[in-house]
């Protein structure tokens, strides 16, 4: 059963931080898409983060301490993040919604490849750039919008 498990090898706890910050720096972005009503929300975000540091994570046995195989396993990623938030945006007649979606996919996507690569920072900073732009800036973009100039694209 040992060599099923591989106990010599079975670390929870490292693997688990990461995925519980992962999950948790998502939470305030899917928290501000679900606030707002958007297709993606509290349950999308944070599964979003949870699923590229896990995949990150999950693959760390095979890719080793491999720059090229590592980069591979990103570019996956990326690509994947980017196929997700295309589904988030919509045309409707003269106006394009879910931009903003879109892109916080993405960015949760970076969020959770952050954590799982090691790097907090990067991924603390994302969060808090996502934060000021989802939070802070939407009275701006509410009074652009008021004022007409960009009516047609607001999401």
């Amino acid at each position: 059963m040992t060599e099923i498990l591989g106990t010599d090898h079975f670390d929870i706890l490292p693997h688990l931080a990461a995925l519980v910050l992962a999950y948790l720096l998502a939470l305030p972005i899917g928290w501000n898409r679900e606030k707002e009503e958007r297709s993606a929300g509290l349950r999308t975000f944070p599964l979003v983060a949870v699923a590229s540091c896990g995949f990150l994570q999950a693959s760390e046995g095979i890719i080793g301490n491999d720059p090229e195989a590592t980069a591979r396993v990103v570019e996956g990623l990326i690509t994947g993040m980017g196929f997700i938030g295309g589904g988030a945006i919509l045309k409707v007649k003269d106006s394009v919604k879910g931009t903003a979606t879109a892109a916080s996919l993405w960015v949760t996507g970076a969020i959770g490849l952050s954590v799982g690569l090691g790097a907090i920072d990067v991924a603390l900073v994302l969060t808090v750039m996502a934060f000021v732009t989802l939070y802070l800036l939407a009275p701006f973009k509410k009074l652009v919008d008021s004022d007409g100039v960009r009516s047609s694209d607001s999401e």
